[in-house]
């Protein structure tokens, strides 16, 4: 199923929680035993809360955005995110959400958007939904092979 109202509101709310740095909200979508891929931070998968945990309070102290551009000196920007060719894939307790994030941010040059490509599982564990892995990676054609030195 390519719309899931129940997972979309689901999605949309984590996300917003990730986007305002709110630690809370990001405890309550997301479970203790997260793995994660995110090609910008390392090639390496990366384990557990504290790693965003770290990332979104030292956001929060500076005025900044979670993932939005700009100069985190400067006020934080205006930023909304869309969600691209979202596709939702449910099997009862468990759903797969893909799409290509897209987080535009207001500065004082323009508006500038980032993108990648993301895939969430989410699995509902004692009646909440929350998330278990998260794969991210280029929405730009990378090479399929390193460079060579």
């Amino acid at each position: 199923m390519a719309h899931d109202p129940e997972i979309h509101a689901f999605l949309r709310e984590h996300l917003q929680g990730i986007m305002e740095n709110d630690i809370e909200a990001y405890h309550n979508s997301t479970s203790t035993d997260l793995t994660l891929y995110e090609w910008w931070v390392s090639p390496h998968r990366i384990d557990g809360l504290p790693f965003h945990d770290f990332m979104m309070a030292e956001n929060a102290r500076r005025g900044s955005v979670f993932g939005a551009e700009g100069d985190a000196s400067a006020t934080a920007p205006n930023f909304r995110f869309d969600l691209a060719n979202l596709h939702i894939q449910r099997y009862a307790d468990t759903a797969i959400a893909s799409y290509t994030l897209l987080l535009s941010s207001g500065l004082a040059e323009g508006v500038v958007v980032a993108a990648h490509n993301e895939s969430r599982v989410i699995i509902r564990i004692k009646n909440r939904w929350q998330v278990v892995h998260v794969h991210k990676s280029p929405a730009w054609a990378a090479p399929h092979m390193p460079p060579t030195p």
